[in-house]
């Protein structure tokens, strides 16, 4: 029996190679130099490009598949909030040996230029379409026409809109949806208000209104608020889409309303400049809303704001784009599940490892690539209440 150099050893461990042609060769190249020169080779041919698999080939123990191209359709492809996403979908795409997706769409949530792009990514024969669906129809007949054209088709974000009751009109047949419950998430956020607020006027900040990734969490939260009978006045600001508009628009709505007892929002930009807007206009009340922008986790650190809401951005890149492979890879016949990404409050008690890790997962700066993020101690979470 040859001695196995270690090196070689290491390749065939890397590379999870079987008996085969290339393991026996390597196992038993002519001398030892030639097999250690061939293993090294081998192992840095990998780790240069970051990947033990180019796109396209066999990744796992996964058959060889085609350079599956998919695409993401945005609404507002340069917000802040979707940086988390596209790290995402880049990762599970490295992860899978694939070409990483397309991202397009509208910078300030107009619905033809979504749906002009959608038609684009069906005539280019996309393999698979990830959208956001903030309208009830709008997205109903570019759907129906990429699956029609056997293009699998996942929503993530929002998936149409709600009822003011919180029934969902969802007005396509895609596959399933990933992303938030978003009116229930809305209703935790009035259960939080009126913890924080025991009576007086409120203000909750919207950038868009009517749009179905956020209008569900503003008819939500004023729900919970009337269902809990204090004596609470929700008014609604709309502070657009763009994030230089927002600012403004918070700032002139304090100067003529110094009687707010709270301040809120249910979009990342909103949420963000809260803290500066009451910071201008000398307002100290409580203040809170959703996702992890770093002014936000920011704000929260320093006492301006009392919250935000987690919605996992990272993991509605993610997931789409590991659905659309599974559906592809089966032949159809494995269906991606509904996934609700989840609903975590964050606040000055949790938000120091939001800060201190530099990471491509959650909202915060300081890493374009997957980083290992240490974690010790308990974990605290609930007492589950729930199998669905």
């Amino acid at each position: 029996m040859k001695r196995v150099d270690p090196k070689v050893d290491e390749a065939i461990q890397t590379l999870n190679m079987k008996d085969g042609h290339t393991r026996r060769t390597l196992l038993q190249g002519t001398t030892l130099v030639s097999a250690t020169a061939a293993a090294s080779a081998l192992l840095a041919a990998c780790s240069s490009s970051g990947k033990a698999n180019a796109a396209g080939s066999a990744i796992g123990n996964f058959p060889k598949t085609p350079a599956w191209q998919f695409w993401f359709v945005n609404h507002v492809t340069t917000n802040l909030f979707f940086v988390p996403t596209q790290s995402g979908f880049a990762d599970a795409a490295a992860l899978l040996g694939i070409k990483k997706p397309k991202w397009g769409g509208s910078t300030t949530a107009l619905v033809p230029q979504m749906v002009s792009y959608m038609d684009t990514a069906i005539a280019a024969k996309a393999d698979g379409i990830a959208t956001v669906v903030t309208t009830a129809n709008s997205f109903t007949t570019p759907i129906a026409s990429a699956m029609s054209a056997g293009i699998p088709v996942i929503t993530y974000n929002a998936d149409g809109i709600y009822q003011s009751d919180g029934t969902p009109v969802i007005g396509s047949n895609r596959l399933c949806y990933v992303g938030q419950a978003l009116y229930l998430s809305g209703q935790q956020l009035g259960e939080r208000i009126v913890s924080l607020v025991p009576s007086g006027d409120v203000v909750i900040c919207i950038a868009t209104p009517g749009q179905g990734n956020i209008q569900p969490r503003y008819d939500g939260a004023v729900a919970a608020i009337k269902a809990s009978g204090k004596p609470i006045t929700v008014h609604q600001l709309a502070t657009g889409a763009l994030t230089a508009q927002e600012l403004a628009a918070e700032k002139a709505y304090f100067v003529g309303h110094k009687n707010t007892k709270g301040a809120f929002g249910v979009d990342a930009g909103s949420t963000e400049l809260l803290s500066q807007a009451l910071a201008a206009t000398n307002l100290k009340i409580p203040a809170g809303g959703f996702d992890l922008t770093p002014g936000t986790l920011s704000a929260i650190n320093s006492g301006a704001l009392e919250f935000t809401i987690d919605q996992e951005p990272y993991l509605q890149g993610f997931l789409p784009c590991l659905y659309m492979y599974l559906f592809n890879l089966t032949g159809g016949l494995m269906r991606p599940p509904d996934t609700d990404t989840g609903l975590t409050f964050v606040t000055k008690s949790n938000v120091g490892p939001y800060l201190t890790s530099k990471n491509s997962y959650e909202g915060s700066t300081g890493a374009t690539k997957p980083t290992l993020v240490p974690r010790t101690g308990p974990i605290q979470n609930p007492t589950a209440t729930t199998s669905t």
